[in-house]
């Protein structure tokens, strides 16, 4: 198969580490792999193997003539049978199938805020959706939702996934006193993931044990993010807590957690989740999105917006040393037996043959 995964960034989030993944999947299983970053590069460039097809087009806006046949022009040359258009992407990938090239398009469909779908703005989406030829939808909500919503017949429920890292000597070292307790929070600076929500938690923590909180993610200098990064320079506990912003080599980092959570309002598949489980640390999530169902009764899930009871569970983790051993095993065997490459690359060949 030929196959162009597209996505408007390569900023660490969610959905490009999924596009990446795709397209790193694809190769490795001997298809023809291609990459296209809509709108703007990122520091996820650099996890894409050289042999995958890659092109980059400075998207100026919507409608941006040059960039749309500069893509169309790509397809035709490589050949390329399917395009994958992550998220916001489907506009370009389905004026591309409007416009008369012969390919099979895909929208994938990672919206996070799932407990919000009510007040989805898709007014286009909905307008575009005839020339998908399938929809994947990362949990059962979205899947409900498209069946409903979009003028797709063909709508599957594929989980995230993430690749089994093999690892080696570790370069990148977490900060703070090495015999603290290390609580590891992969997630970018935006209000869906509710850091502040975790920051009063690890305050309610930091009173009682010696523990230190580290936070990986792409500040995007919003306002919400500004808040953020105004609670730790303000904390009394501001020296325990260190803010890392975008990074590459994540696993180098979660292997030496004691300890990974997610602290968010709202979630899909959260892709951090997953990272965790490979990782081999045990978790602590909010009830959102499909959190729940990742951990398959391994770690522990409590509800959104309280502090309180986040603290309490992560506190639990903290006495109990074998505990935390035990689950960060059975997590990271249920993680790779059901949200592993092998299983997902069967899902999405079967899924593209059929379109």
């Amino acid at each position: 198969m030929r196959v162009l995964q597209v996505i408007d960034s390569l900023q660490p989030g969610g959905a490009e580490r999924m596009a990446v993944s795709y397209a790193e999947l694809l190769h490795k299983n001997g298809h023809a792999s291609y990459l296209c970053s809509t709108r703007f590069e990122g520091i996820l460039k650099e996890n894409l193997s050289s042999d995958i097809g890659y092109l980059f087009l400075n998207k100026k806006s919507s409608l941006d003539i040059i960039a749309f046949l500069k893509l169309r022009n790509f397809i035709k040359k490589n050949e390329i049978e399917i395009v994958h258009a992550h998220s916001t992407s489907y506009f370009f990938a389905s004026l591309l199938k409007l416009s008369g090239l012969p390919i099979k398009l895909v929208w994938h469909d990672h919206y996070g805020e799932s407990e919000l779908l009510k007040i989805r703005k898709s007014r286009i989406l909905k307008l575009l959706s005839p020339s998908f030829d399938g929809i994947i939808s990362v949990n059962k909500k979205l899947k409900d939702w498209a069946i409903v919503n979009l003028m797709t017949k063909n709508v599957v429920l594929i989980n995230n996934f993430v690749p089994e890292v093999q690892f080696s000597n570790i370069k990148q070292k977490l900060k703070g006193p090495e015999e603290s307790f290390k609580i590891i929070c992969l997630a970018n600076l935006r209000p869906q993931k509710d850091h502040l929500n975790l920051l009063h938690a690890f305050a309610r923590l930091a009173e009682k044990i010696d523990a230190t909180l580290h936070l990986i993610g792409n500040d995007p200098k919003t306002v919400y993010s500004k808040e953020v990064l105004d609670y730790i320079s303000n904390s009394q506990y501001k020296g325990q807590i260190f803010y890392y912003g975008a990074q590459t080599k994540i696993n180098e980092y979660l292997r030496q957690a004691d300890l990974g959570v997610l602290a968010s309002r709202s979630e899909g598949l959260p892709v951090a989740l997953l990272e965790y489980g490979v990782a081999g640390i045990p978790v602590v999530v909010t009830n959102v999105g499909d959190c729940m169902e990742v951990l398959g009764g391994i770690g522990v899930c409590v509800e959104a917006n309280d502090n309180e009871m986040l603290s309490v569970a992560i506190h639990e983790y903290y006495k109990d040393k074998q505990r935390r051993l035990k689950d960060a095993e059975n997590f990271k065997r249920h993680i790779l037996s059901e949200y592993g490459e092998d299983i997902i690359y069967q899902n999405i060949l079967d899924f593209y043959t059929k379109l």
